[in-house]
């Protein structure tokens, strides 16, 4: 099994908290995920990123989880949201110097609404796998769908982006997947989260690695 890595990296407002694990073999890239919101208690620890981290590495891809700006051992003072575009752009930059191309990028909740925002013009991102998109918390924003491969996982009590609030916001044409009788946090249903990962990256492996 392969050891995760406690490590620091360069960011925009200072140093970063990493954690790094390598994927299993085949190696197929890299990978960056990040948290839910720090004021809140969100952390590279939470239950649903290590989920989607796990199904990342048992892929193939190696995944980098990382504290945003003021969170943990990371530098910095959170920016609702600004700032932390540019750590996630930075933790990209740190997990293709590790584990190079192609990369997939993803986010639960606050972080897949930064992730989303970050990856825009990005040619290395591969994919997008956005947990818990928290439309219902960003009234009035525009929502537009990556150019890349990318699925929505969302559950199916979610309070902060129902599933229809989720479709209206990003259209007939993004992929939505519904986990059933999950909240916003997929108490008693991480399984099957992690599962719907695992399932859209085993349809992505062929594609992603041309």
């Amino acid at each position: 099994m392969s050891r995760v890595e406690t490590f620091r990296f360069a960011g925009p407002a200072g140093a970063l908290e990493g954690l790094w694990k390598p994927g299993d073999l085949p190696h197929r890239g890299s990978a960056v995920f990040a948290h839910p919101h720090p004021l809140h208690g969100g952390t590279l620890h939470n239950k649903v990123v290590f989920r989607a981290a796990r199904a990342l590495t048992s892929a193939g891809y190696d995944t980098l989880r990382f504290n945003f700006r003021g969170t943990g051992a990371s530098e910095g003072r959170h920016d609702e949201g600004l700032g932390e575009k540019g750590d996630f752009r930075a933790a990209v930059d740190e997990a293709v110097r590790r584990g190079g191309t192609p990369t997939v990028a993803g986010g639960f909740s606050f972080g897949s609404a930064v992730a989303l925002s970050a990856i825009s013009g990005d040619p290395r991102i591969a994919a997008f796998i956005g947990v818990g998109l928290p439309v219902a918390s960003y009234p009035g924003r525009s929502w537009g769908l990556p150019a890349v491969p990318a699925v929505f996982i969302v559950g199916e009590r979610d309070a902060f982006g129902p599933p229809e609030m989720l479709r209206r916001a990003l259209g007939e044409s993004a992929r939505i997947v519904v986990v059933a009788q999950a909240d916003h946090f997929f108490a008693g249903r991480l399984d099957d989260l992690e599962s719907a990962v695992a399932a859209f990256l085993a349809e992505l492996t062929v594609e992603a690695l041309r």
